[in-house]
This record gives C-alpha cells, structure tokens and sequence, in this order.
C-alpha cells in the first residue's frame, strides 16, 4: 500500500514561525466535539466513558523549518528535533461522526453508539441526490459481527442540522418510560431506538471480581464496549428512498474506535499473587502491555518498519524488518496547565506513552493516513489519572486539558 502522509504540507517561510494561537487545530477539534448533541440528558451519560471519533477528509501539516522549508516529502524529513514538521495545521472533518459510551439507567448501566450524518448541501449524498435529502436517510450498519437485518431510518435533527440516530444495549421494553422528557422525544421521533441485537453489553461484565486470572481479550468479544479490544463500525448511507448511496463505490466505510488505553480499569488481565517474588502477603497484578508468558507474540509493543522509518537505532538501513519491542530515547514529566493542550502533531518513527499521573484530560489519537482496515479517523476521550494511551508510529495525537486544575503526566517513548 502506498501510504500518504498528508493531503498538503504547508509551507513555512524560513525565519518565521506558525502562529498556533490562531486557527489552532486541537481547538477545533475541541469545537467539534462539543458541538456533538446526544439524544437524552446528560445526567443519563456517563461523561468519562466517552469516545467520539471524527472521520476527516483532508489533513494539513506544517512543514520543515529551515534550512529545510522546501523538503514537504514527510519521508525524507529526518531531521529529529524540528518538530514544526509534526505539527497539524489543519483538518476537515467528514459527513459522518460517530460516539459511543455507557448509558445508566437507575440499575443497569449499557453501552450507546451514536451515528450522525451531515444533513447540509455539502455531503456526499446531498450532492449524489441533487440536494433533495429529506426528512430522513436510511443506514445500513454493522457493529463488530452484528449486522442490521434491514435498512435502518435516521430522522434529521433540526436542531444540529444533521440526520442522527443513536442505539442503546438496553434489554427491555419499557426505555422510554424511564426516560426523561428529552430522551421521550428521541424516542418518538425515532432518533433513540433500543438495539441490544447490535450495540451489546453492559457495565457489569467488567466487575473485578468475575476476571481473575482471565485473558480478557478473550472475554465477551462482542462487547460494544471492550476494553482492550477495538470495535470495529461498518456503514454506508442512502437517501430514504434507498436508491442513492454514499457507500464507497458499494465498498462501505470502516471506522474503528481503536485508541490504545490501559489502565486500572483497561488491562490484559488481572490477579493475585501470594509472597510476590519472596515477600510478604498479596500482590494484586493487572498486566498492562506484555510480550512476555501469555502474551508472546501479542506485538502489541512492537512495530513492523517502512522504507522511512528510522529503526530503534537511529537508522534507516533495516530491510523493512519487525521490532517486537518499543525503544524508548526519553522519559518526561509535564504539567500541563488549565486550558492548555499539546498540540495534534504525528511523529513519523516513534511510539509513544501518555501516563496521566493527576488530573484529566481529552486525548486525542488518529490515523494521519489511510489504512487497508479503516478510515482515517480522529479518536477523542477523556484519559483519568493511573490510565495511559500508547501511540503507534505515525498516529496524529494531542492532549487538551479542558479543567480549571493543572494535569501532571509521565511521557516516554522514541523521538520523531
């Protein structure tokens, strides 16, 4: 596969330096999600369980510096420590977005997913229907290995200017009478629809006390959502008539919520060890990322090099072979003050770690390039304090912290 770096590259006049302050591209996507509505009250939502994910169309970086201003080929940018190169002037998001997360219910607590189209003269299907879109599309959806048996009928929300639609795991019949006033109007309207036969789960199965010694890759692999295993959302849209697609030439877009978060609550498995390596008493463990015991082979910490890539020793000269390890060139702590972010920027080699030792805050993760698997998404969700993403080499990242209360992190990985 022939992969693309950016959609441009933009080029900085030497001597100058971009204004990050102005148009900043970890400000929108901020922008974009707060402007996200869901279909009940947010007292329904568990608010950290949140994972929105935003196609986007075209992608923008900034360039070298100099000397190398001219070099806009991200291949042969090499030099480690310009990291103006990294950096993301710009984005445009998609037709579609996508939003999943925990839902509660007095004594139940399920998964959502929620799919929104836009509904403006300037989508796909607008455009393939001559701008006639009414007053609902249609979906065809398939979440993990559940597919929907029939064409799926998402109404337009006035109030976003998009046709939305969002699925609970909820198991009965009575949704909406335990809803209130907001969440009974999506219901009528048909933007809330319970769906435990595609969206599946529920809070419960991830209870300590049921994972001792367990793999939980291997642990209820349907679950909307796993912990440690992506989910990965098929769709394709039509018109209500059903005779117009936006679906890639029949293709379907793929779209996966995939960011790498392990933590207290996130982890390979978990278990107790009596007199830990010759001492005294319990030891609880929950192994995080491993290529070791069980979990030879995992590669969940290694990475397979491209023609570009510099190798764990700084060079290029590697015959394209696989790392089954991270190299780490660096450990850093950060404080990253209230309403302030790292910025969304790629880096070409490394892997890398996100530890949030105190605080929170919105990580952001995505796909700079097209991939044979999935569409080139941006992942955002909220990181807590004993939790860490990992970034695979190249992935678009950033960290915005959102609170009024400075956030501590422990960073290390690979430069570049």
């Amino acid at each position: 596969m022939q992969i693309v770096h950016a959609d441009s590259v933009f080029q900085v006049e030497p001597g100058t330096t971009p204004n990050y302050n102005r148009g900043n591209s970890l400000v929108k996507l901020v922008d974009v999600m707060e402007n996200v509505r869901l279909a009940a009250g947010r007292e329904w939502y568990l608010t950290e369980s949140l994972q929105y994910l935003f196609p986007f169309e075209t992608l923008d970086l900034y360039g070298p510096s100099a000397p190398n201003t001219t070099l806009t080929d991200p291949r042969q940018q090499d030099i480690k420590t310009d990291f103006q190169k990294q950096n993301v002037r710009d984005f445009r998001t998609g037709d579609t977005q996508l939003v999943r997360g925990y839902v509660t219910l007095g004594d139940w607590t399920g998964v959502f997913l929620r799919l929104s189209y836009r509904a403006g003269p300037d989508s796909r299907l607008a455009a393939a229907t001559s701008y006639k879109l009414g007053q609902s599309v249609k979906l065809w959806l398939k979440v993990g290995a559940a597919v929907t048996p029939s064409l799926i009928s998402v109404p337009y929300n006035q109030l976003s200017d998009r046709y939305e639609i969002e699925l609970w795991s909820y198991p009965g019949s009575d949704l909406r009478n335990r809803l209130d006033e907001k969440g009974q109007a999506a219901i009528d309207s048909g933007e809330l629809v319970a769906r435990p036969d595609l969206v599946r789960g529920d809070i419960s199965t991830w209870r300590r006390e049921g994972l001792d010694d367990q793999y939980i890759a291997q642990v209820a692999t349907d679950h909307s959502m796993h912990p440690i295993l992506p989910l990965v959302v098929q769709l394709a849209w039509a018109d209500d008539s059903a005779k117009i697609w936006d679906s890639q030439g029949g293709a379907n877009y793929t779209y996966a919520f995939n960011m790498v978060v392990r933590g207290w609550n996130n982890y390979l498995a978990v278990g107790m060890s009596t007199n830990p390596h010759g001492g005294v008493g319990f030891l609880e463990y929950r192994n995080l990322l491993s290529n070791y015991g069980r979990y030879a082979g995992s590669n969940e910490l290694g990475r397979t090099l491209e023609p570009w890539n510099f190798n764990a020793f700084g060079s290029k000269n590697h015959g394209g072979e696989r790392e089954n390890f991270m190299a780490v060139d660096y450990m850093d702590l950060h404080i990253v003050q209230p309403n302030c972010g790292i910025g969304l920027h790629r880096h070409r080699d490394n892997q890398e770690i996100f530890f949030m030792m105190e605080g929170q805050g919105l990580m952001a993760v995505g796909d700079w390039c097209k991939l044979p698997d999935r569409e080139r998404c941006i992942e955002l969700r909220t990181l807590l304090p004993g939790h860490f993403a990992m970034l695979k080499g190249g992935n678009l990242h950033g960290l915005m912290n959102p609170t009024d209360e400075p956030i501590s992190l422990f960073m290390f990985g690979g430069y570049d």
